[in-house]
């Protein structure tokens, strides 16, 4: 470590050794530590700093350096080369045990290993693990989660020093294991860019740093093969499902730093293997990644395939009909809401579009009512669990996801529904179709029969789906599909500020401020920390206070990006300190704590544990025994291993592009001019359509102003409405 105006070397370099006792500080991407360790001949812990392809508690370490002053730590060893090994004296083996670092074994087995085993407990372990069980309380089930611990962390830790002599970072090295088992540094050796395709969460910048380590050439062809297929996914990334090959050339080249002709070279290679496809956007010719294009001809060709064929269920007079369930509801239609009946009740394929308070729901049910009459079969989906329980309220009928409806297969990563296994049904009925991006709509409509009717609802002004595609919105633009679009806000809706100032927002107007009493509140703030400052005050204190809603479970922080002082990392370590301050028993993972009681986010979509992206739960139990971490997610518990922490983070505050066809009691919502890049009123619109009973709105007047004035006009890169227009 070199010397700084806060760092000084006091001598010169000297080898030291001991073991580590304390581990203050571990990052997993780069691997640096802060170690406190026993040395003998010092009375007091020794505090090492350095960096290691990992570490835990009670190993032996030994390492070159040279000690440095702090002026903020004090004295400190600053280690060049650090060599870890098990420790070898019985305190240090108990402790190293113990540490949580294998599954099955805790303090208390560790205590009763070491007793039982002495020293030679390592040996049993790594050669006759079935004397394992000679130890009361482990049985064959526990031995085989020890057995394959220690297996998968000698093989993992192989991994982790070959990467980081390469200068990779060590935080992916048990996915890399676990996708490739005994083979990764062969396979890792042989195409380092295979990675970014085989293991979630190596993208192609750590790929590229080991191939350049590897010495794979700049200029090769695998190279730039890679970051083609790479640009056109961080494409993808922001919602688009092609890219001009223009476009795709010169974002490459700024990428990979290299020729154009290289480029071209590489995505004529990537095309011939089938994994690109060229093609044609208005006369431009642009760059498919396969599965989006496949996905987009597929929607267009599945709608236009539904529409050529009959309802199953036959023509219904919908002059007798619509009267017979306003008599059974009690409820009188509007003339929208009338047309909208009688689309669905004679229609093939028809999407009710309209914002919040226009009467989507009583459309939906007095439908649903209509057709239970006539036995006909329906199916209600939703892109995500909050949303199908929100549909499963509103209509008293048992709704799912669309994961859950196709059957998704963990074993072989498909759905169980699909072509040759359509789904069973006469109507389908997909709520929150804005969410529904062009792959799941895609493997939707192939499961459905060609006698199937389907109807779409969803709110096209809200933010589009994270996945690729504009679904709604193309299918809405090419006029193929019959529409009908909900405008009039009925008089119990007009009643709620939260609705008023939504359809405020949507038209370009800035949303009125509530009086003392009401739903809707714009509190002004003249900088970000005073906005935290008020955000913090509002959710654990004021609301609570004066509405009696819970904190954790009912008030939901919503911000528009994920870093700076008001970015859900911040916010939500700040409202962890107040809300959850106990955090035990907990389980600290890449810089986050994990404590009972917390509200976490499943960040990414796990089919085998079946929870999705956006999913949001409370942790119920952490076993640091078995290095498992449990997860409440409306009643249905779900099991994590400390490794898969990765996919959760916290939820008490959370991105509004999370919070889509979510919706909750209470909602804060902090703008400032840091959001600058993403101040826009379809955000702004989604944010505040969230809150059922109250919206905190703390804003910089500045910021708020864009938000509502910019219609950010961004349009996706698709095909899909004018494959759509051709079709019809």
């Amino acid at each position: 470590m070199a010397a700084t105006w806060d760092t000084m070397q006091t001598t010169s370099p000297e080898r030291l050794s001991g073991i580590v006792e304390r581990i203050t500080f571990f990052n997993e991407e780069n691997g640096f530590c802060v170690l406190q360790v026993k040395v003998r001949g010092s009375a007091d812990l020794v505090t090492i700093v350095g960096t290691a392809a990992s570490v835990s508690v009670g190993e032996y370490i030994d390492c070159d350096g040279c000690w440095i002053n702090d002026r903020t730590y004090g004295l400190q060893f600053s280690a060049k080369n650090s060599r870890f090994s098990v420790p070898n004296t019985l305190d240090g083996i108990r402790r190293y045990l113990g540490s949580g670092m294998l599954l099955g074994i805790g303090h208390h087995f560790a205590e009763k290993l070491v007793d039982f085993f002495k020293e030679k407990v390592f040996e049993v372990i790594e050669k006759t693990p079935e004397r394992l069980e000679e130890i009361p309380g482990i049985g064959a089930t526990r031995r085989k989660r020890i057995e394959q611990s220690w297996t998968e962390q000698k093989a993992t830790r192989e991994i982790m020093v070959f990467l980081q002599s390469h200068g990779i970072g060590t935080g992916r090295a048990a996915r890399i294991h676990k996708t490739y088992g005994a083979e990764a540094i062969d396979r890792v050796r042989e195409d380092p860019y295979r990675l970014t395709l085989d293991v979630h969460g190596i993208g192609f910048k750590i790929a590229d740093t080991l191939a350049m380590r590897l010495g794979i050439p700049q200029d090769s062809l695998i190279r730039a093969r890679a970051g083609v297929r790479y640009t056109l996914q961080e494409s993808s990334n922001q919602g688009h499902c092609a890219a001009f090959r223009t476009t795709l050339t010169k974002e490459a080249n700024k990428l990979l730093g290299i020729s154009e002709d290289i480029i071209g070279e590489a995505i004529d290679a990537e095309v011939a293997a089938n994994l690109l496809v060229a093609g044609e956007i208005e006369t431009k010719p642009s760059v498919y990644l396969t599965p989006l294009y496949r996905a987009e001809v597929g929607v267009a060709g599945h709608l236009a395939r539904l529409m050529s064929n009959p309802t199953p269920w036959g023509w219904i007079n919908a002059e007798s009909a619509l009267p017979w369930v306003e008599k059974r509801t009690g409820l009188i239609l509007s003339d929208s809401q009338r047309i909208a009946v009688s689309a669905v009740i004679n229609g093939k394929v028809t999407v009710i579009t309209g914002g919040p308070g226009v009467g989507k729901t009583t459309v939906v049910n007095s439908i649903l009512k209509i057709l239970l009459a006539k036995q006909v079969r329906f199916l209600l989906c939703a892109p995500t669990g909050r949303a199908a329980k929100r549909l499963s309220e509103s209509t008293g009928i048992e709704a799912r996801t669309l994961h859950r409806t196709l059957e998704f297969d963990f074993k072989v990563q498909g759905f169980k529904r699909n072509a040759n296994n359509p789904l069973e049904t006469d109507l389908v009925v997909v709520d929150e179709t804005s969410m529904v991006d062009v792959v799941l709509m895609n493997q939707l409509l192939r499961a459905l029969t060609s006698r199937t009717a389907l109807l779409l609802v969803g709110d096209v002004d809200q933010l589009p789906s994270v996945g690729p595609g504009q679904v709604l919105a193309d299918v809405l633009a090419s006029g193929a599909v019959s529409t009908v679009r909900l405008t009039e806000i009925f008089r119990q809706a007009a009643s709620s500020r939260i609705i008023v100032n939504a359809h405020r927002i949507h038209q370009g107007k800035m949303p009125e401020k509530q009086a003392s009493e009401g739903d809707f509140f714009v509190v002004s703030a003249e900088t970000p920390e005073e906005i935290r400052d008020q955000l913090l005050d509002v959710v654990t204190r004021r609301i609570p206070k004066r509405f009696g809603f819970d904190p954790i479970r009912q008030i939901q922080v919503l911000t528009p990006m994920n870093r700076g002082i008001l970015g859900t990392h911040n916010l939500n370590i700040e409202l962890q300190k107040i809300l959850n301050p106990k955090k035990t028993p907990c389980v600290e993972r890449f810089g986050r704590i994990y404590a009972v009681g917390d509200k976490v986010l499943q960040i990414v979509n796990n089919y085998g544990k079946e929870v999705f992206n956006g999913d949001i739960g409370t942790i119920s139990r952490v076993d640091t025994e078995e290095g498992l971490l449990f997860v409440d997610f409306e009643n249905r518990v779900v099991e994590y291993e400390f490794s898969e922490l990765d996919e959760i983070t916290l939820a008490y505050a959370t991105t509004i592009h999370k919070s889509q066809g979510g919706e909750y009691p209470a909602v804060v919502i902090p703008l400032s001019m840091q959001h600058y890049l993403l101040l826009a009123r379809n955000l702004l619109y989604t944010a505040v359509t969230r809150g059922r009973h109250l919206v905190f709105l703390i804003a910089q007047p500045k910021a708020l102003a864009i938000a509502v004035k910019n219609l950010n006009t961004t349009s996706r890169l698709t095909n899909l409405r004018s494959r759509l227009e051709k079709n019809s």
